[in-house]
């Protein structure tokens, strides 16, 4: 048999990747401790898309709670399965600037440390497996606010004459920068498994990830913005928009999107590969259009207010070029821009949201 480790199994890559590669016919052992309603409390918590899981995939998926930071319960749990392991997807981590700020320690052991723990694990019982890793565009830390900038109606734009007008390529300089210290441990962890890869032949990939969304994002206010702003949008509860003017710009890739890419590089695996993932030029918003779509697909004005102080790292603009990753796998492409999204997720969720509603 051939055997997927998914670790953040219930979160929404993780959930996505879970169902993605059991329909593949792949065994899956899905490790996941709901450590998201740890960091942000109970609307966050993932044990709902756990159980839906757990029903859907059937004897198909075993679940583990199990630590990522305990490094003697994941090397165990690699050895039981062993050469029979042809995939790691590791999505599991703490994602956010402001939670990191106030845990340094229990931010950098869960995602440098916990990625290392998978790594070695995989190097140990399984060196033969794929290892995808689910990094972030924050290993770039506050870079791109230096690129020009243009101020338009509802969103800041790149000068349309620079290089990276398409989208950031992934030979942007991650040095002298503010990353935060989500942003640094994400780094870590990121720098690891690309020297995983070259130093020992891994096969290994970084999908340095814009704003990952999709219906099964337990959203909340520190992280996953598209779908706690559609929730706050169907429940009635305020939302915050930080600094810049609500005109800061991301790309949104669907989290079907990002599993499509993943099984590319399954079927293809390469050595210490680096891919900015994101949604491009073909999907992103700024706040401001976000509010916009969120309000005419829920029919109610979102409950709103903006505060001048932006987050410590936060880009104004960011849109990623997926070049290097479309060249290297050229039967991929995008399915979602943000509209369809949106739609997706309060489709999915506008039921189990309308119990909550102010």
């Amino acid at each position: 048999m051939s055997v997927a480790i998914i670790t953040g199994s219930a979160g929404l890559i993780g959930s996505e990747a879970s169902k993605f590669f059991a329909k593949e016919g792949l065994e899956i052992v899905g490790i996941d401790n709901d450590m998201r309603k740890v960091f942000f409390g109970e609307e966050a918590s993932t044990t709902w898309n756990r159980k839906r899981l757990e029903q859907e995939l059937g004897k198909q998926y075993t679940h583990f709670e199990a630590d990522i930071r305990d490094r003697e319960a994941i090397s165990n749990l690699f050895q039981k399965y062993g050469s029979d392991l042809v995939l790691i997807v590791h999505t599991a981590a703490q994602p956010s600037h402001d939670w990191a700020a106030r845990d340094p320690h229990m931010d950098f052991t869960v995602n440098a440390n916990g990625t290392l723990n998978l790594l070695q694990a995989t190097r140990e019982y399984a060196p033969e497996a794929a290892f995808i890793f689910t990094s972030t565009n924050k290993v770039y830390g506050d870079t791109p606010n230096r690129l020009p900038l243009i101020e338009q109606e509802t969103r800041w734009e790149i000068d349309p004459n620079h290089t990276y007008s398409p989208g950031i390529r992934e030979d942007m300089s991650i040095d002298h920068t503010t990353h935060s210290l989500f942003g640094a441990s994400k780094v870590a962890a990121d720098v690891l498994v690309q020297e995983y890869g070259r130093y020992f032949d891994m096969k290994t990939a970084c999908f340095r990830g814009g704003c990952l969304t999709g219906p099964n994002h337990s959203g909340t206010q520190l992280h996953g913005f598209l779908a706690y702003l559609m929730k706050c949008a169907v429940t009635g509860k305020p939302y915050t928009v930080f600094g810049y003017k609500g005109k800061q710009v991301r790309d949104n890739i669907h989290s079907a999107d990002l599993i499509n890419a993943f099984n590319e590089f399954f079927k293809a695996p390469r050595s210490a590969e680096v891919y900015n993932t994101g949604g491009g030029r073909y999907s992103n918003c700024s706040m401001l259009e976000a509010i916009n779509f969120c309000q005419e697909i829920a029919g109610r004005e979102l409950n709103w207010t903006y505060s001048e102080q932006n987050r410590i790292g936060d880009h104004i603009w960011w849109i990623s070029d997926n070049t290097r990753f479309a060249n290297h796998y050229p039967n991929w492409q995008m399915k979602y821009n943000v509209p369809q999204i949106l739609q997706e997720i309060y489709e999915f969720n506008q039921e189990r949201w309308s119990k909550e509603a102010v």
